[in-house]
């Protein structure tokens, strides 16, 4: 039997609508791939702890589960002391911390059979800020910073720290008492570990830190560097005059250790019985290889480490090598000699 040819208008309507089929398919299997993990690791990481390392651990969680979609990874913001107290319980794999643990929380590990190894991941300074519409404020001295944030007769106005400042009161916003920051920043400024004036608003939150200073013109508040890379539109860094002259906070000065002593390491603590669990095991050694490349990202903002430290961070994981090495440690120490055993 005989059959008509097809008009050419009506074949090559015929063949578009097989191309899109075929490329539709094709779509629809590559969307099924990417949504199915090869990778056979399943499991859950519990991590909380500081505010300040909550941006690294949030992105490397999110990259950790897009490779491994049968892992769940969750990050909360207890800050390091409540971070601490729920590690010590038990009740997390992974604590974040902005300040190395303290003795009392050693102590309070040690009573629930609670082992941990420390890791730096990363480096921070902290960040001295005013709103924007302040432009008098030209660089403090930590002599000026333990004026306006000691316990005893502190300033009250900004003409008291100097003279020739306007004569208004300041507005104050700093970190909670459960914030390794305010631990870290008490101590370098006002030489003692929670010493500081309890007139400021404070919050374990750095976002509201950001949110208060950013709505008083005569505001002043501090924090980690990675909230004031991300919000420089609303807020001024100010130079710190450790001994040395006025240096601004970045990857540079915290790297060389010339923004003095208001640098530091960040740090994780990892219970050895959760490095039993290969979802655990997968998502350390995923932060400090190629996780790592997450911590100078711009919208995080802080100072990778050495690379060999962090190659010593995942020795010290992989043999499970407990303890803490910066108890009593001095800022701006050799982390690589000291972790490296050198």
């Amino acid at each position: 039997m005989l059959t008509a040819a097809l008009p050419d208008r009506v074949r090559n309507r015929r063949l578009a609508l097989a191309l899109v089929l075929a490329v539709a398919a094709l779509a629809g299997a590559m969307a099924l791939a990417a949504c199915q993990d090869t990778s056979g690791l399943s499991g859950t990481v519990e991590i909380d702890g500081s505010s300040t390392v909550f941006p690294i651990m949030e992105a490397v969680a999110e990259e950790f589960s897009l490779e491994h979609r049968g892992a769940r990874v969750t990050v909360g913001v207890s800050g390091t002391g409540g971070g601490f107290k729920r590690f010590c319980n038990g009740e997390t794999d992974i604590s974040n911390a902005s300040r190395p643990i303290k003795p009392s929380e050693i102590e309070l590990c040690a009573e629930e059979g609670v082992e941990f190894v420390e890791i730096p991941i990363a480096f921070d300074g902290l960040t001295i800020v005013v709103n924007p519409d302040n432009q008098f404020v030209d660089l403090l001295t930590l002599e000026e910073l333990n004026r306006i944030w000691r316990p005893n007769d502190p300033a009250e106005r900004w003409s008291d720290v100097r003279p020739v400042w306007p004569d208004e009161a300041m507005e104050l916003f700093g970190p909670g008492v459960d914030s390794g920051t305010f631990d870290y920043f008490t101590e370098t400024v006002n030489g003692a570990v929670g010493a500081i004036r309890t007139d400021f608003t404070a919050s374990e939150d750095d976002n509201l830190l950001v949110l208060g200073v950013s709505g008083e013109r005569f505001g002043l508040g501090y924090f980690g560097i990675s909230f004031f890379e991300n919000n420089k539109e609303i807020l001024r860094a100010v130079p710190i005059d450790g001994g040395a002259g006025p240096v601004l906070p970045s990857a540079e000065t915290i790297n060389d250790g010339s923004y003095s002593p208001l640098s530091r390491p960040l740090l994780i603590y990892v219970r050895p019985a959760s490095l039993a669990e290969p979802v655990v095991q997968e998502f350390i050694a995923f932060l400090l290889t190629l996780g790592r490349t997450l911590v100078d990202d711009p919208e995080i903002g802080y100072v990778q480490l050495p690379e060999e430290l962090y190659a010593l961070g995942l020795e010290r994981a992989r043999g499970a090598v407990t303890g803490s090495l910066l108890q009593e440690v001095e800022p701006g120490a050799d982390l690589v000699a000291l972790y490296g055993g050198g």
